[in-house]
């Protein structure tokens, strides 16, 4: 959560939610199936059912994903998953009080009248069932249908799900040592190798925050995310699209430069920026593009002008004294992403931080209407690979 980067203030990064761990998932079949009919078409959200379509089991080797034929023709996502014709459309969703994450998304999904390109998930370096395994059960159901983006970090959680902020820190030493290669990362990496269907996947994001948590030195990241990066190639996991992501924080601009691993370790760029507004006890409300394109164009002129960008993490609070403020916040989006022609995926972080004024999610009210609305632009209606 970009949270970190506040420089009067830190607000927890990359929450999540607050259920006490499970001993293993439901072997329940899970049945959920919504027809839509919004501005992208007719399109049906399918949460299980027989055979092929049965919720995978805690535990086991996710089963190949790979289905159908590949997208074909000029707006065909390329090898890194970059959409020519337009923009991915996503969104963080925490899990619900029962322990699913299907459920929160399909019912955001409903909300907003279509369905995600894209579901973002958060785990540590535990190895267990649920923050430290990738590619859980929920995961697997809704990346049938959907591309995943999974952030990794090297810290074990002190809570079931970060639910109090606090972690242990493993060491980008450590890490790039292989001290922890055949104990924590080969079986995770083994798992996205059998899951076959392509994945987002950032290490450390917005690394630029976690040099002050003890993390250790931009030198020792960068060594780190090559080790990482050199372990998947050495099993075989080829199905990984990179995505390097800071927090965009230009306070922090010399660090972020220091903290690149370099073009042959990195697909995308990913940033998080917000319109905080109150939440910070600011005056200052910026707009979707005051809030994005400074960065934005920052890291293109001194990280990389190649890389497509995703905007990893982004969301506006409301205006107390404007509640149609955060809508329009939201209706704009499509125009200024169209002047933005390396942002090629836009993922909401779709929760409330700690903090007066600082609700970020878009569950109702005008913030929904916006991004509804925002949304269903034929600029987010892109082809998802299923492979």
């Amino acid at each position: 959560m970009s949270g970190r980067h506040a420089p009067r203030r830190r607000l927890p990064s990359r929450l999540s939610s607050r259920f006490p761990y499970r001993p293993a998932y439901t072997a329940a079949v899970l049945i959920a199936v919504a027809a839509l009919i919004a501005g992208l078409g007719l399109w049906a959200t399918s949460s299980g059912g027989e055979g092929d379509d049965a919720r995978p089991a805690a535990g086991e080797l996710p089963r190949n994903a790979v289905s159908g034929e590949p997208p074909e023709g000029p707006c065909a996502p390329d090898a890194k998953l970059v959409p020519p014709c337009g923009a991915w459309w996503g969104a963080y969703i925490p899990y619900d009080g029962d322990g699913s994450l299907t459920e929160p998304v399909y019912a955001f999904e409903k909300k907003i009248g279509r369905r995600l390109d894209l579901v973002y998930t958060y785990h540590d370096m535990s190895g267990n069932e649920l923050d430290g395994t990738l590619l859980t059960p929920d995961e697997q159901v809704l990346g049938r249908d959907r591309m995943l983006m999974l952030a990794w970090e090297s810290t074990v959680w002190k809570e079931p799900h970060h639910a109090g902020y606090t972690e242990t820190q493993l060491g980008w030493k450590n890490i790039a040592s292989g001290r922890y290669d055949t104990e924590i990362l080969d079986p995770q990496i083994r798992r996205i190798k059998a899951y076959g269907k392509r994945v987002f996947l950032s290490f450390d994001q917005e690394v630029d925050a976690r040099i002050k948590e003890g993390a250790g030195t931009p030198a020792e990241y960068v060594a780190a995310y090559r080790h990482l990066h050199d372990r998947f190639k050495r099993i075989g996991a080829d199905n990984v699209v990179w995505v390097w992501t800071v927090s965009g924080y230009l306070g922090s601009a010399e660090l972020m430069k220091q903290l690149y691993p370099g073009d042959a370790y990195v697909d995308w760029i990913g940033m998080d920026q917000y319109n905080y507004f109150v939440c910070h006890d600011t005056t200052d409300w910026k707009d979707f593009d005051r809030s994005q394109r400074p960065t934005y164009d920052w890291l293109l002129a001194n990280v990389s002008a190649t890389k497509p960008v995703m905007m990893a993490e982004f969301a506006t609070v409301p205006d107390p004294a404007d509640a149609d403020r955060q809508r329009d916040w939201y209706t704009a989006i499509p125009e200024v992403v169209r002047t933005l022609p390396k942002a090629r995926a836009l993922v909401h972080w779709n929760r409330s931080v700690p903090g007066r004024g600082c609700d970020l999610t878009v569950n109702s009210g005008p913030g929904l209407e916006g991004y509804r609305t925002a949304g269903q632009d034929r600029y987010f209606a892109q082809p998802v690979p299923n492979r």
